[in-house]
C-alpha cells in the first residue's frame, strides 16, 4: 500500500488540487509513491476543524466503515499539513465574523489537532503552515467585483491582525518541535506580493500555489520524506522482462 499524506485545511487548500495548485503539484511528485489526501474545507476555521478529526482521522483502535483512509487495518499516514488560520483572523463586527476564532483558542485548537494526530501515529510528520499574508485593498475590490454598490467599505481581514495568528502557528510549532511554514513572511518578502501571489486579496494565484508547493516540498525533503528518494509502489516498465514479467513482480507483490 502506497503511503498517504493528508493536506487539511481550509479552502487554500481545497483549491490545492486545480489546475496549478499546490497540491496538484505535490501528486505530480509523488506520482506512484505516495497518495495525495486531499482535506480541504472553505470557510472552515480551527474551532470547526475539531468536529472533524475523529472522522478524518479515527484512532485505529476505534476504525469507522464509512472512512477507508484510516481503518483499523490501514496504516496511518506517514505526514500530514495542517492548514488554518485565514478564516479564524476574521475580524469581529465585519462582514466574516461568524468564522472569527479568538488567537489564543486558535493556537489551543492547533494544539489539540496536532494532539489527536500524533495519538493516531506517533511517527507521522505533522507541518503547520501559516496563513497566507492579506492584501486589504484587493479583498475590496474582490467584494466589488461580486457585489458591486452594496460590497463591504472595510475589509473582512487584516493584514496586521492575520499576522499575529501567523506568529502563533510559528510559535506552537516550536513548542511542540515541529516543523511550520511562515507563509505570511515569506510571501512579503517578494515585491509586489499582493498582485503577484494573492487572486482576490487572499486565495493564491499560481505564482502563490507555487511559493507553498516549494515550501512544502523543502520541509518533507529535510524530513526525509523526499519524493525523489522513495521507491515506486511498482517496478518501474523497464524492469520487466517481456518474456518474464513474474520476476520483476516477486519481491514487492508475490
Amino acid at each position: 500500500m502506497r503511503p498517504q499524506i493528508v493536506l487539511f485545511g481550509d479552502s487554500i487548500t481545497e483549491q490545492s488540487f486545480r489546475s496549478g495548485g499546490w497540491g496538484a503539484a505535490l501528486a505530480d511528485n509523488y506520482s506512484r509513491k505516495a497518495d495525495i489526501v486531499l482535506r480541504g474545507y472553505g470557510g472552515y476555521n480551527t474551532r470547526w476543524a475539531l468536529f472533524m478529526l475523529h472522522h478524518l482521522f479515527p484512532p485505529l483502535e476505534f476504525p469507522l466503515p464509512s472512512q477507508p483512509l484510516l481503518q483499523g487495518s490501514a496504516t496511518p499516514p506517514v505526514a500530514v499539513t495542517i492548514f488554518f488560520g485565514a478564516n479564524d483572523a476574521a475580524l469581529v463586527g465585519r462582514t466574516s465574523e461568524r468564522q472569527h476564532v479568538p488567537i489564543e483558542e486558535y493556537k489551543e485548537n492547533l494544539r489539540r489537532i496536532v494532539r489527536h494526530l500524533k495519538e493516531c501515529s506517533s511517527t507521522v510528520l505533522v507541518v503547520l503552515i501559516t496563513p497566507p499574508p492579506i492584501d486589504e485593498e484587493g479583498r475590496i475590490e474582490y467584494a466589488r467585483s461580486l457585489y458591486g454598490e452594496k460590497a463591504m467599505e472595510v475589509p473582512e481581514r487584516t493584514n496586521e491582525v492575520t499576522g499575529g495568528y501567523a506568529k502563533q502557528c510559528v510559535e506552537l510549532a516550536k513548542e511542540l518541535g515541529l516543523p511550520s511554514i511562515n507563509l505570511w513572511s515569506k510571501m512579503q518578502e517578494t515585491e509586489d506580493w499582493r498582485k503577484k501571489f494573492l487572486s482576490d486579496g487572499l486565495h493564491l494565484t499560481p505564482e502563490g500555489n507555487a511559493v507553498v508547493h516549494e515550501e512544502v516540498v523543502r520541509v518533507f525533503n529535510e524530513a526525509g520524506l523526499s519524493a525523489a528518494e522513495m521507491p515506486y509502489d511498482f517496478p518501474h516498465h523497464s524492469e520487466i522482462d517481456g518474456k518474464n514479467p513474474r520476476k520483476a513482480f516477486q519481491d514487492q507483490c508475490l
